[in-house]
C-alpha cells in the first residue's frame, strides 16, 4: 500500500499534572502533541504505513521528538531541521465546570518560519495515495500557508487524495490575514473535509439550518465541489468530565448518522478530533467504501481516545471494533 502523509507542526506539550492549574504546579508532564502528528500516529498504529513532514530544530529535545515518532512506526525521514525553537502547548485540564485551558507558545518556531521552497512535495508524494493537512498549518505564518498550498496543489497534480480537518483555533490567527482569507483557496484542493459545527461557521460562515448537520454539508459541497465526502463531528459537553460524542458523514447525497457516545469520567480530550480524523482515512482506506462503518469506526476510535492520556490515541483496530460491536464493559482482557 501505498503512504498517507500528513503535514503540520508538532509541540513540546507540557502538562499540569492531574487537575492542578498551571498557577499551581512546579513540575510538567512532558510529552508531545500536534493535530497531524496525532493523526500520523492512529494511522501508524492501525497498521498504515504513513510518513511525517514537518520542521525542528537540531537540538535534543526535537531528537527525542523523532524518536518518539518513530516508536510508533511513523516515517520521520523527510523531517526538515532548522530554525531555534520548537513550539510549546501549556495544557491546564478541566473538571466539572471548569474548562480545560490550552495556552500556546509557537511564536516564531522552527515550523512557522519554514521556508516556501524548503520541501521538495514531488519527492515526497511520488510513493503516496493520500494528503492530510489542517487548518492550524496556514494559521502559524504566511510562509506556512504557503508550504501547504504547494503540497496541496503537488498532490492534486500527482492524482493523491487530499483531506482537511478545518481544525479553526482563533488565537493562531496573528499574522495579518485572517481564516476566512486564507482557508478557502486551500479547501477548494481537498477531496475530504471534516470539522465542526463552529469551524464552518467561523471559517466559511456557514450555518446549520437544521438539527441533522444535512445543511452544513451541503453547503460546503456546493462550496467546495472537488470535495466527495463531507465529515461534521458533534460534541455535546455536560462538563468538562462528561461529554456526548457523534457524528455524520455525507457523500452521494446520502447522510450517515453515528451512535452516540456517553463519556464520562474523561481522561483526556486533547486530541480527540485528530484521533476521528486518523480513524476515519483508515476506515475509507479499508472498509471498501463501506461510509457508514468507516464512520462509526472512527467515532468510536475517538469515543476511546477520551480514556487515554497525551495526544496519541494509543489503540488498535481490534480495541475499536469491540467498542463498535457493543464491548463497553471495561472489563479486564486477561
Amino acid at each position: 500500500m501505498k503512504k498517507i502523509i500528513t503535514f503540520g507542526e508538532i509541540m513540546l506539550r507540557l502538562g499540569a499534572p492531574g487537575y492542578l492549574r498551571l498557577t499551581q504546579c512546579n513540575r510538567f508532564d512532558v510529552s508531545f502533541a500536534g493535530s497531524e502528528a496525532n493523526v500520523a500516529v492512529s494511522l501508524a498504529n492501525y497498521g498504515l504505513p504513513v510518513k511525517y513532514v514537518t520542521r525542528l530544530p537540531d537540538n535534543p529535545i526535537s531528537d527525542r521528538c523523532v524518536r518518539e515518532l518513530n516508536s510508533y512506526n511513523v516515517d520521520t525521514e523527510s523531517v526538515i531541521r532548522g530554525g531555534k525553537r520548537i513550539g510549546i502547548l501549556y495544557l491546564e485540564t478541566g473538571s466539572n465546570s471548569r474548562p480545560s485551558r490550552v495556552i500556546y507558545d509557537r511564536e516564531d518556531s522552527a515550523f512557522a518560519t519554514i521556508c516556501a521552497d524548503s520541501i521538495d512535495w514531488k519527492l515526497i508524494f511520488r510513493d503516496a495515495q493520500w494528503f492530510h493537512w489542517t487548518g492550524i498549518t496556514p494559521a502559524l505564518s504566511e510562509n506556512a500557508a504557503e508550504v501547504c498550498r504547494m503540497a496541496i496543489k503537488t498532490a492534486n497534480e500527482m492524482g493523491l487524495t487530499v483531506s482537511c480537518d478545518i481544525n479553526y483555533r482563533k488565537n493562531l490567527w496573528n499574522y495579518g490575514k485572517s481564516a476566512a482569507e486564507v482557508m478557502p483557496d486551500l479547501v477548494a484542493g481537498c477531496d475530504i473535509i471534516a470539522g465542526n459545527e463552529e469551524d464552518c461557521e467561523k471559517v466559511f460562515g456557514i450555518k446549520n439550518d437544521n438539527s441533522s448537520f444535512l445543511s452544513v454539508c451541503q453547503q460546503m459541497m456546493e462550496r467546495f465541489p472537488k470535495c466527495r465526502k463531507m465529515a461534521v463531528s458533534n460534541r455535546e459537553s455536560v462538563n468538562a468530565n462528561h461529554n456526548l460524542w457523534s457524528a455524520v458523514l455525507y457523500s452521494d447525497g446520502t447522510l450517515k448518522q453515528s451512535p452516540k457516545y456517553d463519556i464520562t469520567d474523561i481522561v483526556d480530550r486533547v486530541g480527540s478530533g485528530d484521533s476521528f480524523m486518523g480513524a476515519l482515512i483508515f476506515g475509507l482506506l479499508s472498509f471498501d467504501n463501506d461510509d457508514q462503518k468507516s464512520l462509526d469506526f472512527a467515532v468510536a476510535a475517538s469515543a476511546l481516545k477520551h480514556t487515554i492520556k497525551g495526544d496519541y490515541n494509543q489503540v488498535s483496530v481490534e480495541e475499536v471494533l469491540n467498542l463498535m460491536n457493543g464491548d463497553s464493559s471495561g472489563r479486564i482482557k486477561r
